[in-house]
């Protein structure tokens, strides 16, 4: 039962990879982690820390996020919405993930507090539909295609189903995180919260990439968050920090852009903190 149940997930996640290859016609399917600089199996859990959070939930993230942007393949007509062609300027077709070191300053004792406040599982708990995430998948491996195909309409019925169970679960353990874990120093959904009506959208919905535009800046959660150790100690050891002064180094990699907005209004709340992010282009 055990080898069954791998096989189905092995099925799944191959099957996700194929999905991310095929052409996205009008569609603004949600791109992969292997896109951009996320090193293949890298997901908003990679933080720092060691805690084996991150390690035990590498995985998760990559399919949820893929069979999100799969259910709008098979049934969305080939003329974008208004509301699409906005949304697709908010997010890049193949994700460009930057790299940044974000640096907060400020006294001891507020510093200590932003960071239980910051502290998350690092991922937004959308709400899925898998119910036609599977009809959608199943769909796209029947339809007429040029290219020569073995796969039967059984064995597309079987596989979509298969991905969908394997969706779900990860799923499942992903947002159980959520409230719980503290993985991620900085999650940007443990600081600015995406409101319940916008996950109910989903996370291809043009209406809830515009509000992750409007309140972050960016429209997916940050990855390979880490707290740069090395640094908070040289800044003590400088002379940059004033007296009773304490500082914060964090690295993360954002989707296509800064997150300047949820920066901005994390700023506003701490007002007695600095926040001085800064993107290296090129990595680490």
């Amino acid at each position: 039962m055990r080898r069954a149940t791998a096989n189905a997930a092995a099925t799944a996640d191959a099957l996700l990879a194929w999905l991310g290859t095929q052409a996205r016609s009008g569609a603004a399917v949600a791109p992969s982690e292997s896109d951009g600089h996320s090193e293949g199996t890298a997901s908003a859990y990679d933080s720092a820390g060691g805690d084996g959070v991150a390690d035990a939930l590498t995985h998760d993230v990559p399919v949820t996020a893929s069979a999100a942007g799969a259910s709008t393949i098979a049934t969305r007509p080939t003329e974008r919405t208004e509301a699409e062609c906005r949304a697709a300027s908010m997010r890049l077709a193949h994700t460009d993930w930057l790299h940044h070191r974000l640096a907060i300053i400020g006294m001891a004792e507020q510093l200590a507090a932003f960071r239980r406040a910051a502290a998350g599982a690092g991922v937004i708990p959308w709400q899925l539909d898998l119910d036609r995430t599977e009809e959608d998948v199943f769909h796209l491996l029947a339809a007429p295609s040029t290219q020569p195909r073995t796969l039967s309409v059984a064995g597309a019925r079987v596989l979509a189903g298969q991905l969908r169970e394997a969706v779900g679960r990860r799923h499942e353990r992903a947002v159980a995180r959520v409230g719980t874990s503290q993985a991620c120093p900085l999650d940007l959904h443990a600081l600015v919260p995406v409101p319940d009506e916008m996950l109910r959208h989903g996370p291809d919905d043009p209406v809830a990439l515009a509000w992750l535009w409007e309140h972050w800046g960016t429209t997916q959660p940050l990855r390979h968050v880490a707290e740069d150790v090395v640094a908070n100690q040289e800044a003590r050891r400088g002379s940059m920090l004033a007296a009773e002064q304490d500082a914060i180094h964090v690295t993360f990699w954002s989707a296509d852009w800064t997150p300047w907005r949820a920066l901005e209004a994390v700023a506003k709340h701490w007002q007695g903190l600095r926040f001085d992010a800064r993107p290296t282009y090129g990595g680490s």
